[in-house]
């Protein structure tokens, strides 16, 4: 879980334990007596408490992700998503996660220490580091590699796609994506074999790298959901097996290693200054 959720939570606990101390009892003991504590049964009680607790996170998140690439954000009320995890207290996702932008914090660092330790796995193995498509691949393999171990159905890219489409909630994901370490490596090996490219012209480039990634992972994910093709793949490749729960994110992640080696490498335009 994410250290916002790991804060919030714990606040409203920190609290009533400070003023359980205050008054001599020990929080979560139905007597309230210190020998409740002495015969172990509120440490019991207050890991099961946690284990819900965790439980009910996960669900709320589950149910927020499908229902966000479902249905979009804007559609989708605290209440709604609540339903949908099975609580019936209708600000159970507020307690847990506070505002709306808390949760799509939670939701966008919810995978995030697998994919920083695949590209860091990645990173180690790369031989050859004036190869750029080798730190693209750093860039994109993790990614559909989570994508490929969460199975059928999914909907993790097509929730963050909806992200995408509203400015604030996908400044939370561009900043959450480039603060990890490895994506930071992985930029600054690709940027090193790209000496002479103008700074506006890394951002724009930038820019699209992210849209292209964003978007074809959510059009993949769909159309294996959906059991038909991907956009540009047609019925043929799917009779071929490539896109499949095990060979489709493969064929994806390759090419978009080959768009974006393209696209980082592509002639610049001599443009007029400004003004």
């Amino acid at each position: 879980m994410s250290s916002t959720e790991t804060v919030r939570a714990g606040s409203g606990r920190a609290t009533r334990r400070a003023s359980g101390s205050a008054s001599g009892r020990v929080p979560g003991s139905a007597s309230g007596s210190v020998s409740d504590s002495a015969s172990g049964r509120v440490p019991g009680r207050a890991a099961g408490k946690a284990g819900r607790a965790h439980d009910t996170r996960e669900a709320i998140l589950d149910a927020a992700e499908r229902l966000f690439a479902e249905r979009g954000v804007g559609e989708v009320s605290n209440r709604q998503i609540g339903q949908a995890a099975g609580q019936a207290n209708n600000f159970a996702v507020g307690y847990h996660f506070g505002t709306k932008a808390d949760l799509v914090r939670a939701i966008v660092r919810r995978h995030t220490a697998v994919t920083e330790e695949r590209r860091l796995g990645m990173l180690a193995e790369i031989a050859e580091p004036g190869d750029l498509r080798a730190w693209i691949s750093c860039l994109v393999r993790p990614a559909t590699g989570q994508l490929d171990a969460l199975g059928v159905p999914s909907w993790r890219a097509r929730c963050l796609a909806q992200f995408d489409t509203v400015p604030a909630l996908r400044q939370i994901v561009v900043d959450e994506s480039v603060a990890t370490p490895s994506m930071g490596r992985a930029l600054e090996g690709m940027f090193r074999l790209l000496p002479g490219l103008p700074e506006a012209v890394r951002a724009e480039r930038g820019d699209m790298s992210r849209l292209l990634v964003v978007h074809t992972l959510a059009e993949r994910e769909r159309a294996l959901h959906e059991g038909g093709p991907a956009a540009g793949t047609g019925w043929e490749a799917t009779a071929a097996g490539l896109i499949d729960a095990g060979t489709g994110w493969e064929a994806t992640a390759a090419g978009l290693v080959d768009a974006l080696a393209g696209l980082w490498q592509a002639p610049v335009t001599t443009r007029p200054a400004p003004g």
